[in-house]
């Protein structure tokens, strides 16, 4: 997710909890891995082994920049595996200009828990990833591996976030007897990972950042095994960017995971319906222009050779860049990803493998923080029109209107009635935003392949935040806490089946039942719930999705 101002990002770093690792030196006792001809030093904290900061891919800076990632052939050496390696270069954080101050004093306690590490430098050679293991594992253990993905809107975030830190979850597997190893990846992000146009389609370099990941994959591959990992028993696992890049990893390769991962889990799940990567070559010109290199005969050889810092400017002023989404997101290359999302979910060839998937309640109402200058009907058309069915006309939106009235009893936070009704129009727009971007493609691929997957579908509403309600991301609190959802996704990522001897039994999801588990506060942490909440609007919207794509 986007953050906000200099003086907000100021703000939220007072309530930021770092808890980083320092550099330690590593002694005789330290934990230490044979990878390839190196010997791989890591720490230990109690229970639980880390190894941090290992480079799965060459740097692609200079020539390699705008390039397939390239694994590493060979590591030789001792290795000191015991701090972070680079974040990738984030992108500037939007604005909050409308926002009242007490509005974003009550949601900087939750936005700061997502920020990026600052005490971790940021660089592009960042492509490294960090494990987490039981201590003291024999290398032929075979332990499942649950492989992360970190979210941030495909403009932020790092493997290096302190709430992303794998260390409570593989504690937690261990006290439950299953235990697993997390494996943490850094992938390219903002205009180093998504820059579109016309020149990154016929290079065949689109969606780098996914590119990233699959590299990443088969490194784990091929060496988890030296950490006592299984490579045949790989979940991906990611929260909203990163939810989406399970689906397009799901997607990827007509639907053959090459023996990468055996399920996929998919948090805060988050499909932004995107078009064709040539639609956005106004972002790629004004790049070219933004660096100097309008002139030159090849303007991808070009980009190779500018400064990171003028690279990062451009991104940062690029038009069409605000709170809630930015142009440099995964589209269809034709390679990667080979249709828009929306096609993929309805008519794609997707790896026939186990998967959960799930929503918060609220998953909208952070978004609409942006949105607090629309506060009429005709400006939320003008809205609409503009920033999320481009193109569309106030006849095209007519039946959306219906379905997402400007009531706040109807809008989100649900079930709050006239409260946090901020402006006329918030609650409005928060209902629409969480469901045009995550519950719609959540229930349409639920609906395409239930039938002939194994699906397990739930809504959390834990850990309310004042403001917003249940909001996107927070599902994360219970998942890393550990708490009861840790455990369903461990059980999962050994045996493929969420269940076990304690807590309710999650079904599997069917088009009939609709079963959901839900997360719920109060006397009455699980249940299981219909999946059934405004049917008719995110069928309206997924239809206006594929007419009129980002």
């Amino acid at each position: 997710m986007l953050l906000s101002s200099t003086d907000l990002l100021a703000f939220l770093h007072s309530w930021l909890f770092l808890g980083s690792y320092a550099p330690t030196i590593p002694t005789h006792n330290s934990p230490h891995v044979e990878l390839d001809h190196a010997t791989l030093l890591g720490r230990a904290n109690g229970s639980v082994e880390s190894f941090l900061g290992i480079p799965y891919a060459q740097p692609p800076v200079g020539d390699l920049r705008f390039r397939l990632p390239r694994l590493i052939d060979s590591y030789h050496g001792t290795v000191n595996a015991t701090a972070f390696g680079n974040q990738c270069i984030q992108q500037g954080a939007a604005t909050l200009s409308n926002v009242p101050p007490e509005i974003l004093e009550a949601v900087m306690p939750f936005l700061g828990k997502f920020a990026p590490d600052p005490t971790v430098p940021q660089s592009e050679d960042c492509l490294n990833l960090n494990i987490y293991r039981p201590a003291n594992v024999s290398a032929d253990a075979k332990l499942p591996v649950l492989f992360w993905i970190y979210g941030g809107g495909f403009a932020v975030g790092s493997n290096a976030t302190p709430l992303h830190n794998g260390t409570a979850i593989v504690q937690r597997s261990i006290e439950i007897g299953q235990p697993v190893i997390y494996v943490a990846v850094n992938y390219r992000l903002t205009v180093f990972g998504f820059l579109g146009g016309a020149e990154i389609k016929e290079a065949r370099v689109g969606n780098l950042g996914l590119q990233d990941q699959r590299a990443a994959l088969r490194w784990v591959h091929k060496h988890i095994s030296s950490f006592g990992g299984d490579p045949g028993k790989v979940t991906i696992w990611g929260e909203s960017a990163g939810a989406a890049s399970v689906f397009f990893q799901l997607f990827a390769n007509g639907g053959d995971p090459q023996g990468l991962f055996r399920a996929g889990i998919m948090s805060s799940s988050w499909t932004v319906p995107t078009g064709d990567i040539s639609g956005v070559q106004g972002t790629y010109d004004f790049v070219v222009d933004q660096v100097g290199c309008s002139n030159a005969t090849d303007s991808l050889a070009c980009l190779r050779t500018v400064s990171t810092d003028s690279l990062l400017a451009a991104a940062n002023a690029t038009p069409g860049t605000g709170f809630v989404f930015t142009p440099y997101l995964p589209r269809a290359d034709g390679v990667f990803v080979e249709d828009s999302p929306q096609q993929l979910a309805r008519h794609g060839k997707m790896a026939d493998i186990p998967f959960i998937i799930g929503d918060v309640k609220d998953e909208g109402t952070l978004f609409a923080l942006g949105s607090f200058n629309v506060t009429t009907d005709d400006e939320f058309i003008d809205y609409i029109s503009h920033d999320v069915f481009p193109g569309a006309s106030p006849a095209d939106l007519e039946k959306l209107l219906e379905w997402y009235p400007s009531d706040p009893a109807a809008g989100s936070p649900f079930d709050t009635g006239s409260a946090n009704a901020f402006t006329p129009e918030y609650k409005r727009i928060a209902a629409l935003l969480g469901d045009w971007a995550f519950n719609a493609p959540r229930r349409q691929l639920l609906e395409t392949f239930s039938s002939h997957r194994t699906a397990y579908n739930f809504q959390s509403a834990r850990v309310n935040v004042p403001a917003l309600g249940y909001p996107h991301g927070h599902d994360l609190f219970v998942a890393f806490a550990p708490d009861d959802m840790t455990d369903y996704f461990i059980r999962f990522v050994n045996t493929l089946d969420p269940n076990g001897d304690t807590d309710m039994h999650w079904p599997r999801y069917d088009t009939t039942s609709r079963a959901t588990l839900e997360f719920s506060e109060g006397d009455v942490p699980l249940s299981i719930a219909v999946d059934d909440q405004r049917l008719s609007g995110m069928s309206e919207l997924t239809s206006l999705s594929l007419r009129f794509p980002l």
